[in-house]
């Protein structure tokens, strides 16, 4: 998996490095008819189909109900976002996230890609279109939290944010562009904010030859003066990527550590352990309380692949950490106060 669309004719995914938008005639919010979709109606552990549209296009999502949940208590939001030639199920499959949900009472969105905005089913994180609040793929990501809001019970406090590779780039641009609306974000084999403006610059960044996010850029990502805010953050990558250089996860960290809205106090800890076969390093940057703001799992001899998934997905490692678990474990432990 690529986190761009691939040159042909190197995968069956290939397609012309050119990716399109869809923009409909106005803004305006749909939801796909589906039988039984209110709260009443929906069964426990269930899987509902949806559309969000706005502006910047339409995108269709699945949207996980948890067995047992209480619709009488908000629930925590977690939106995953899928890699290249992935999908929605696909990913819910390779992560287990629904199995998690399951037993934390968390509702989980799985955004699905369209092949007319991206050939490979990428997340157009590369194109400074895609990197901003109020427009493109981050102001639609940001509009399914409110449609799901508007049907179900959220804790607006405890909305989250995921992804591998491309998905996982943008989860960092959610983080940067919404603060107020996520509480926390995961990034599997991700690269940093604003890493590449175009298609050259996206494959550069790949290999670890990021370039430095401009001060017009970080303008324009907090466009509505809703910075001052960083969002905690933990980081998987393997130092076997060869699809996405490692040092990517490291410039994830440290430009959350070098934000000007960091804690100013943070206490670093490292680590080395194994689970599921794979040694790991983990660093931690703890605030005065003793929560991890960032927590960076550098997975030894682990390539492009969620670490410790089902290998029923796609782009799955089943040694290692249990990713999700993790990530979901770090993310229960903030909560944004912006977002009540």
């Amino acid at each position: 998996m690529s986190a761009t669309p691939a040159t042909p004719p190197a995968s069956k995914y290939a397609t012309p490095l050119t990716a399109r938008t869809t923009t409909p005639p106005r803004p305006r919010s749909r939801k796909v008819p589906v039988t039984g979709k209110s709260e009443e109606k929906v069964p426990a552990g269930t899987s509902v189909e949806r559309s969000y549209t706005n502006a910047a296009g339409t995108r269709a999502y699945t949207l996980y109900i948890p067995a047992h949940l209480d619709p009488a208590v908000p629930a925590p939001v977690v939106m995953m976002l899928h890699g290249c030639t992935q999908d929605a199920e696909d990913f819910a499959t390779g992560t287990r996230m629904n199995a998690l949900a399951d037993e934390h009472g968390v509702l989980v969105a799985y955004p699905a890609q369209t092949r007319r905005a991206n050939g490979s089913n990428c997340w157009n994180w590369f194109r400074s279109q895609d990197q901003a609040r109020g427009a493109g793929e981050p102001s639609i990501l940001a509009g399914i939290v409110a449609d799901i809001a508007a049907d179900h019970r959220i804790d607006k406090t405890r909305v989250y944010v995921a992804g591998l590779s491309a998905g996982g780039a943008m989860a960092v641009i959610l983080g940067r562009t919404y603060p107020d609306v996520f509480a926390g974000l995961g990034v599997h084999s991700g690269l940093p904010f604003a890493a590449a403006k175009d298609m050259a610059g996206a494959f550069a960044a790949m290999q670890g030859r990021a370039g430095t996010t401009s001060a017009a850029a970080e303008t324009k990502a907090v466009a509505s003066g809703r910075a001052g805010r960083t969002v905690p953050a933990i980081v998987f990558h393997g130092d076997a990527d060869r699809t996405v250089n490692s040092s990517n996860g490291r410039a994830i960290v440290d430009d959350i550590l070098e934000s000007p809205h960091a804690p100013a106090q943070l206490t670093a800890d490292s680590t080395e352990s194994q689970a599921g076969g794979r040694a790991y390093t983990r660093q931690t940057y703890a605030d005065d309380s003793g929560t991890p703001i960032v927590d960076l799992w550098e997975l030894h001899g682990a390539g492009h692949a969620w670490s410790g998934g089902n290998p029923a997905g796609s782009f799955v490692d089943a040694g290692g950490p249990d990713a999700s678990a993790e990530m979901l474990r770090f993310f229960l432990q903030h909560s944004n106060p912006a977002g009540a």
